[in-house]
């Protein structure tokens, strides 16, 4: 990760502007000599730098929550705060190198709020999850450029691959999010999606509630695949292949085939290596074969409108608040100046946590930089933390 060993931290006069990069505030931890989080604006996108203070080197950084894709955001925010601040440097491996081109020709990368409010229906869509190194998701994309195509990924390197090779192939039905797929889904309309790929998931057998294939997504994929459509998993590990076998056959009613050592039209290099290995390569399809009702409304990110004191913010308790439908945990306080305070806590499922920031200034509360995934669980989590700011 993109970082600056530095001197010493020094403050600034917020807002400032360092060029084309925006400081607007400092949030500090309770404890001011361990570190505070700086929030920045540069081409469009809200993130956190952090200075933190340890034993063997105070360091500038980037924020892991808020952590902003391609790196070339960040690399130039910790050079713009730098040089705005006056810090010495004592060591980086940040690079003043200019902008990719081809990461700002074509912007293919879509955050969650773009299908949450407007998921595209104007033609067949198909999912590719966890797509690595784009080989697949690029050739399909190549191949059918009258389907559109939504690659997701959470493997940062991966995804800014993946981008400058939609500019130099010149796809433009392709859309790449830096996302859960498990998460994903509760945003996909009923009935629309053609395909879904799940190409050589990481088998996590020794955790397996980790897994994009469980019996929640297989529902969830057969709520948005339309009659027809089908869900495809390839794998090498004969563990993951049992596994999606039992899971594919727990629903009272499924479709579902089993191919070994089929070739496909492309494959990853890990693929090419593994069948070098002799390695069992499966294939297990799940058909669709009925209608779906849309999936049902489920609240959004409001708080309260009656005033949020400091004092009642300085009281959360840090225990962690466990539900039937999952936890809230308030991980961290910061200060923001004498009256403004901010929290970073975790939410959600247990499975499929969140972690995010509320920002309380001015007696009035909302989520910063963006808000969470309106999942069902992380509304619920909302309602929660609602009720515990206003006591």
């Amino acid at each position: 990760m993109p970082h600056l060993h530095i001197e010493s931290f020094k403050t600034i006069t917020y807002p400032a502007q360092c060029g084309d990069v925006e400081f607007l505030f400092q949030a500090d931890y309770h404890d001011q000599n361990k570190g505070s989080l700086i929030a920045t604006r540069y081409k469009g996108k809200e993130f956190f730098l952090v200075y933190k203070h340890g034993e063997n080197k105070t360091l500038l950084k980037s924020d892991k929550i808020t952590r902003p894709t391609p790196n070339y955001l960040i690399k130039h925010s910790l050079l713009a705060y730098a040089e705005c601040a006056g810090l010495n440097i004592l060591d980086s491996n940040v690079d003043n190198a200019p902008e990719n081109t081809h990461l700002k020709t074509y912007d293919a990368l879509k955050s969650i709020s773009y299908f949450a409010d407007n998921f595209p229906r104007e033609r067949e869509v198909r999912i590719e999850v966890g797509f690595g190194s784009a080989r697949h998701l690029l050739h399909q994309a190549s191949t059918n450029p009258n389907i559109l195509f939504i690659g997701l990924e959470i493997h940062k390197p991966s995804i800014e691959q993946a981008l400058k090779q939609i500019v130099i192939q010149n796809l433009t039905n392709i859309m790449v999010l830096d996302y859960d797929a498990r998460l994903f889904l509760e945003f996909v309309p009923s009935n629309i999606i053609s395909r879904i790929y799940v190409h050589f998931p990481v088998p996590w057998d020794k955790k397996p509630h980790r897994r994009v294939i469980s019996k929640a997504f297989l529902k969830e994929s057969d709520r948005v695949l339309c009659i027809g459509g089908r869900l495809e998993l390839r794998t090498d590990s004969e563990e993951y292949y049992r596994f999606a076998l039992e899971t594919f056959s727990s629903p009272s009613k499924s479709c579902f085939y089993v191919r070994k050592n089929q070739d496909i039209a492309v494959t990853s290099k890990y693929e090419d290596r593994w069948k070098k290995m002799d390695k069992n390569i499966y294939d297990v399809t799940f058909t669709c074969e009925t209608e779906s009702p849309e999936a049902e409304e489920i609240g959004d990110f409001s708080f309260s409108s009656s005033p949020i004191s400091s004092q009642s913010v300085d009281n959360l308790s840090k225990d962690t608040y466990k539900r039937e439908w999952g936890f809230l945990h308030i991980e961290r306080k910061f200060t923001i100046g004498k009256e403004g305070r901010m929290i970073r806590l975790a939410m959600g499922s247990f499975d499929r946590p969140e972690s995010t920031y509320v920002l309380i200034k001015n007696g009035a509360a909302r989520y910063y930089p963006s808000l969470p995934v309106r999942s069902k669980s992380n509304i619920k989590a909302h309602i929660l933390l609602d009720e515990l700011l206003h006591g």
